[in-house]
Parts: C-alpha cells; structure tokens; sequence
C-alpha cells in the first residue's frame, strides 16, 4: 500500500531593510528555514542574483538534497547486500540553464562519490548499486533531467 509523508517548514524572509520590495535593489534576499526542532538554515540567492555569499541558496539546497538522498539510499542498499561502506564523500556538481527571460531550470547533475570499502572484491556491486539508489531516490525521482554517478572507490 502506497503512503503519503507531508514535509512542513517555513520560510521567513528577512530581507526587508526598510523600504521593502520597491525596488529592484531595495531589498536583500535572505531569509531563514525554520522546521520545528530542528537548527534554522540561514538562506539568500545566489550572489549572481543579488545574494549573500555567506548563506545557502536554494540551487545549493536542491544539490544537496539529491546528494544526500543518493546517498542515505547507497548506504542502505549497501548494508543489505553486505557490502561494509566506512566512508562517503560525495562533491556533487549541479548545471542550470538561465533563460533569456530570467527563467531556468536544471539540466544535470553528477554526482562524484568517493566510497571506502573494506574489500576491492565489492566493488562491482557496490557500482551497481549507485544506479539502484538512484532509482530508489525520491529526490532523483522527482526531477526531470539526468543526473549522473562518477564513483571513485578506496579500500582498508
């Protein structure tokens, strides 16, 4: 039976430095996520977009979220096929395309997965299993373009 997860946050926009949103460059894009017991995530654009350098920006939390599902999936389906993961690092790589109207979408992202292995022995189906995790993802399941694993594998 399929079930349903609700995810609730909010979104508070700290930006306004007194004049609002009258102009184009009267504002600051921060703002703050705030989920209920859990640390704030402090956020702006992208510093191409008049954001703060020093703060997330929703590109990056998208990133971060197909890397981390990937990831927490990997991990899983390693422990099931008694394939002992001891470390992952993951430097992930997002492309978005910008429109002439400003509009833009995500075209890929590629994953680049450095895992540690106990054993070389495991290493063809630990590669398998990056293609498993991502179709188990439900973050990779809810995008509309490619996104690619570049696995590197080290060994104890």
């Amino acid at each position: 039976m399929a079930r349903s997860h609700a995810y609730r946050l909010t979104i508070e926009w700290t930006g306004n430095q007194g004049e609002g949103t009258s102009n184009y460059r009267s504002y600051k894009r921060s703002h703050t996520i705030h989920v209920n017991g859990k640390q704030d995530i402090a956020g702006s654009s992208d510093p191409s977009f008049r954001g703060e350098k020093d703060k997330h920006n929703p590109e990056e939390l998208f990133l971060a979220s197909i890397a981390a599902c990937h990831m927490l999936w990997y991990l899983h389906l390693c422990a099931e096929a008694g394939i002992t993961v001891l470390e992952y690092i993951d430097h992930a790589i997002g492309t978005m395309q910008q429109n002439t109207d400003g509009s833009g979408h995500f075209t890929e992202v590629t994953l680049h997965p450095t895992v540690t292995l106990t054993s070389r022995e495991q290493e063809t189906k630990a590669l398998e299993l990056h293609q498993d995790a991502n179709k188990f993802c439900f973050i990779a399941n809810s995008c509309n373009f490619e996104i690619r694993h570049q696995p590197t594998f080290c060994y104890t």
